[in-house]
């Protein structure tokens, strides 16, 4: 079956590192931007380089060394900021500029004081001054989430005719519902000349848990790069989570499309992310929590041994996890405690499991999981018990 690409852009670096306790240096930043090129990531937005001189440094450095993305710097609507974009990315075989202005009615009338024609203006002059450049510009319609359908599109068709390359719908604050959010992009590519010259992108927002759905009802209405982040970090509750849209795509094969990740990679990644920035990946996480893969029920666990796929809808190799864990608890039962025995070396009879099962229920019942050391305890308190029955 042939399947349609979809980009994908992480702001891990830029979007991620806002959160509060997660600033990252220059060479904690190097070395994940160089894991997200081996990753296969399209694009990496590696800072906002007017922000501050380390960020500024930051970006200059990774548009140095990476080799196969697109490395995007982010500015808002003014001359400054761009210019220092242009600078920062001097260096990058494929440079692109990101920037952008709020277009919703609390944006326009509170943030910027200003009026919806005079927004339209600075959009399209931004995009217009960055493309004097670099060719590759993105324009960012922040709080287009909220911002009515048919001014959205007044915005699109003015840079596009500015010159951007691709436009990105934010759903800033996490408001939409899929639907909602679907709906506004091919409400998009139904009302907007030249709307099939550029990229249509989504930049989903988690405040309501929804950033991932959302993101794919939008590519399912014709955006074709989703923004996004490893673990899902980013301001208040999050990004859409990298690894989640990649491996729905990847599920989903009837969808018709398809990503350039190195899937392998995901856990790894997960867990350098995690440990360089200090955040915690919770373990019901999708796809790389440290519970994705572990079974405690027992009807799980004898489905999962019996057969993976009776539980498992992905190959935990598929995202570089060795194997599925089968966790000991007083929910388990007898086909889980003889297969852990098993991997320690004990191939126990079916008269044997059933002792053994009462020996380890009563552990069980002592504490959260029994481990590996518990199982030998349980083991040579059967193996005195039998020969002192047999003395």
């Amino acid at each position: 079956m042939k399947t349609e690409k979809i980009e994908i852009f992480d702001t891990t670096l830029r979007d991620g590192e806002q959160v509060p306790g997660c600033k990252l240096d220059k060479q904690q930043k190097l070395a994940i931007a160089q894991q997200l090129d081996e990753l296969g990531v399209d694009v990496i937005e590696a800072g906002f380089p007017i922000s501050s001189p380390g960020d500024f440094e930051a970006v200059q450095a990774i548009s140095k060394i990476v080799k196969n993305a697109k490395i995007c710097a982010l500015t808002r609507a003014n001359t400054k900021d761009i210019d220092s974009a242009a600078k920062a990315l001097e260096y990058a075989q494929k440079p692109r500029i990101h920037t952008g202005i709020g277009t919703s009615d609390s944006h326009i009338k509170y943030k910027f004081n200003s009026t919806q024609e005079a927004i339209i203006d600075r959009a399209a002059e931004a995009v217009a001054y960055a493309k004097k450049y670099v060719q590759d510009v993105e324009f960012y319609a922040e709080d287009a989430g909220r911002t009515d359908n048919a001014y959205l599109a007044k915005v699109c068709e003015a840079v596009i005719q500015a010159g951007a390359t691709v436009i990105n719908i934010p759903d800033t604050t996490g408001y939409c519902l899929p639907t909602n959010y679907g709906n506004k992009i091919k409400y998009l590519k139904e009302h907007v000349k030249g709307i099939d010259n550029i990229v249509l992108s989504c930049h989903c927002h988690n405040d309501l848990g929804m950033a991932t759905a959302n993101s794919i009802a939008g590519i399912i209405n014709g955006a074709r790069q989703i923004e996004c982040t490893i673990n899902g970090i980013g301001e208040r509750a999050g990004n859409t989570a990298l690894e989640e849209v990649v491996m729905i795509l990847k599920q989903h094969e009837d969808l018709g499309f398809h990503t350039d990740i190195n899937t392998t990679m995901l856990n790894h990644l997960s867990q350098l992310t995690s440990a360089t920035m200090g955040m915690i990946v919770q373990p019901n996480k999708a796809i790389v929590g440290s519970n994705a893969f572990a079974h405690s029920s027992g009807i799980h666990q004898d489905g999962v041994i019996k057969r993976r796929d009776t539980y498992e809808i992905i190959d935990p190799k598929d995202v570089g996890v060795d194997a599925s864990s089968i966790i000991l608890t007083a929910r388990s039962g007898r086909s889980a405690l003889a297969y852990r025995f098993k991997n320690i070396g004990y191939d126990v009879t079916k008269n044997e499991l059933d002792t053994l099962y009462d020996y380890f229920l009563g552990v069980a019942d002592t504490k959260k999981e029994v481990t590996e050391v518990d199982l030998y305890a349980i083991m040579n308190m059967y193996t005195q018990n039998r020969m002192i029955k047999h003395a």
